[in-house]
């Protein structure tokens, strides 16, 4: 059974990932390019899985990411990244992330973006379905 490290007890979504060889920079700990990736796949998986959806069928697009680095990640590191959704407007919400390391759970960064509901077949904006609302207040009881 994973331990999910104490600071994303609070998060009702854990990704996980680990830091690989090509993660890596010169310096040996991961480039900071790499977190907007797992951030990525963090919070795609999430959304999916929430609303059990297929890749084709998300409609979303991202309009922000503030990210703030916080302690170095190494190879071979397991990290959890912790998703949750804050404020949701009439055709964009924020998430908040954290990404923390199994372990010693020192968290390595924190992260918000801002997701724009997107229809690609008319190429626009649209409203934050009526059902990613409702399950978001479910997750969230």
């Amino acid at each position: 059974m994973v331990k999910v490290p104490a600071p994303l007890a609070v998060f009702p979504y854990v990704h996980w990932e680990e830091v690989h060889f090509r993660d890596l920079d010169l310096l040996g700990h991961a480039n900071n390019v790499v977190y907007a990736s797992w951030l990525e796949s963090a919070r795609i998986r999430y959304y999916l899985d929430l609303m059990d959806l297929p890749l084709e069928e998300m409609g979303l697009i991202l309009a922000e990411l503030t990210l703030t680095y916080k302690s170095p990640a190494y190879f071979g590191d397991r990290l959890g990244i912790g998703v949750r959704v804050g404020t949701i407007g009439s055709k964009s919400f924020m998430m908040d992330h954290v990404i923390a390391r199994e372990g010693d759970e020192a968290v390595i960064a924190t992260a918000k973006t801002v997701l724009v509901s997107y229809d690609y077949k008319l190429g626009s904006t649209v409203s934050v379905p009526e059902e990613f609302r409702r399950r978001v207040a479910r997750q969230q009881e």
